[in-house]
């Protein structure tokens, strides 16, 4: 599922992105997120690594990463429509309880997505799994009552994030393209 790997394990080149170089720490992510159809980036020769991610962006991703089912679905946000390149994403997403939306009937796809968000998606887009007995948090900015704390327990039991330093996971700051595809990455290798 990794695509051709060379003989060190580093995924092979498949699309050159000016904007990554291979010695970044989100290279192989992206390369890998390129060759399983997760993303093509964002033009023929640049996949944007820190451009921050749209609420689409990620259950696009997500729903790729699942196989992009097709839907039937009685379910609908008042902000996305059958035209949008997202809807099946979005629709996938509600109807395997990813998402509920926000209160307001609204999915809001434009809406930037935090890092908590993004990856409580994730967790929920793999079947909200327990974090393995023994998982320590150290991040001081996630509480045991937050509601993205399963997850991030979960990422870090798996190895999928260690957060921006070794006390902080900013759960609010906004996700960027490298770490969405960065935390896809690591949860497919630790699955």
């Amino acid at each position: 599922p990794y695509g051709d790997l060379y003989g060190d394990g580093r995924i092979k080149l498949v699309k050159g992105f000016t904007d990554v170089p291979e010695n970044e720490w989100y290279y192989d992510s992206v390369m890998w997120a390129v060759e399983c159809g997760i993303t093509k980036g964002t033009s023929d020769t640049t996949f944007t690594p820190n451009r921050n991610v749209t609420r689409a962006e990620v259950v696009t991703f997500l729903w790729r990463n699942n196989g992009s089912e097709v839907v039937t679905s009685d379910k609908s946000f008042s902000d996305v429509t059958e035209a949008d390149y997202f809807y099946d994403a979005v629709i996938w997403a509600a109807e395997n309880g990813i998402t509920l939306g926000k209160d307001d009937g609204t999915f809001d796809p434009y809406g930037t997505c935090s890092r908590a968000e993004a990856l409580t998606f994730l967790w929920r887009s793999v079947g909200t799994p327990a974090c393995e007995e023994g998982t320590v948090n150290n991040f001081v900015d996630v509480n045991v009552n937050d509601f993205f704390a399963p997850a991030v327990m979960w990422a870090i039991s798996e190895g999928i994030t260690s957060g921006v330093d070794a006390t902080h996971f900013a759960p609010y700051n906004v996700c960027n393209r490298a770490h969405i595809v960065t935390f896809l990455f690591r949860a497919a290798a630790a699955a």
